[in-house]
């Protein structure tokens, strides 16, 4: 029986050899040659087991939890009716609604893509409605939500407001919706915002939160269809869609003509949408019926 003790690395290691035909070793072979041949053999290693790795997963605290996502519901929106009230305000007659199309698609694009992973990226309280009657978002977020949503769009157009001539805030009442001025427009009106906010609130809740049909493009999708329904129901109601982009420049403009128009019709889309998800479009998970 042949003994190896190694001691080359942190742990020493013994090496023990057994053989049945003992062969002393040839004359010529040298005394490190011997050495080599002998840690070579085949061996049985007896060595200190290598330590367990443990790993822990922290849950999130509190202010992850709760107040981070409101706080970036808050930021998102500020940032998105900042450029979205900016746009209409200096809105230059020959682009007529291109350009206020093109800057909400792309700046929703960009603050869903962004802040999404925070607080899911609704900025819209008609979108957190509707993820929320399919099961996407707490309860306990949904008021919080629409609350820092609304101060958001203060925010952004007070904002707006800062950067912008008297002349131009005036004539545009300040990014505020002014397409209905009459009673006979509000059946029209009203109906485009539930169709548009339900084309909006569909590509949200399928594109997010479905997990059959998730897709990584979702943020862009979601700003295309908003730059899609400016173009298309702009002319019957303004193409609102999101009640805390009616409310911040009504507030700061003091703009409040056929405004419930813009809570009205986006909540019903929003409820409109969860019934398709959860009767006939939603995976397992969210339908609730023929599952």
């Amino acid at each position: 029986v042949c003994v190896c003790v190694c001691v080359h690395s942190a742990f020493p290691r013994v090496y023990v050899h057994a053989s049945l035909n003992y062969a002393p070793l040839p004359d010529e072979m040298s005394a490190t040659e011997s050495k080599i041949e002998l840690c070579n053999m085949s061996t049985v290693s007896i060595a200190e087991p290598d330590k367990e790795k443990v790993s822990f997963h922290l849950k999130p605290n509190w202010y992850e939890k709760y107040a981070q996502p409101c706080i970036a519901e808050l930021l998102g929106s500020a940032l998105f009716i900042f450029v979205g009230c900016s746009s209409v305000i200096e809105n230059v007659e020959s682009t007529g609604r291109l350009q206020p199309a093109l800057a909400h698609g792309l700046a929703l694009a960009i603050v869903i893509a962004v802040l999404g992973e925070i607080s899911g990226g609704h900025f819209n309280p008609a979108v957190s409605l509707s993820v929320y009657l399919i099961g996407g978002l707490n309860i306990i977020l949904l008021l919080p939500y629409m609350v820092a949503q609304c101060c958001g769009g203060l925010l952004g157009a007070g904002l707006a407001m800062a950067i912008s001539t008297p002349v131009s805030y005036d004539n545009a009442t300040g990014g505020a919706f002014n397409v209905v001025k009459s009673n006979e427009q509000i059946y029209a009106a009203i109906i485009a915002e539930i169709v548009m906010t339900l084309f909006l609130t569909m590509v949200v809740c399928m594109g997010a939160v479905n997990g059959k049909s998730r897709s990584p493009l979702a943020p862009l999708c979601i700003g295309l269809t908003v730059a899609a329904d400016i173009l298309a129901g702009g002319a019957a109601s303004g193409a609102c869609m999101n009640p805390a982009r009616a409310f911040g420049p009504a507030v700061v403009a003091n703009y409040w003509d056929y405004h419930w128009i813009y809570w009205v019709g986006p909540m019903a889309g929003a409820l409109f949408t969860a019934f398709f998800i959860r009767l006939l479009l939603g995976d397992s998970k969210i339908r609730i019926l023929l599952k």
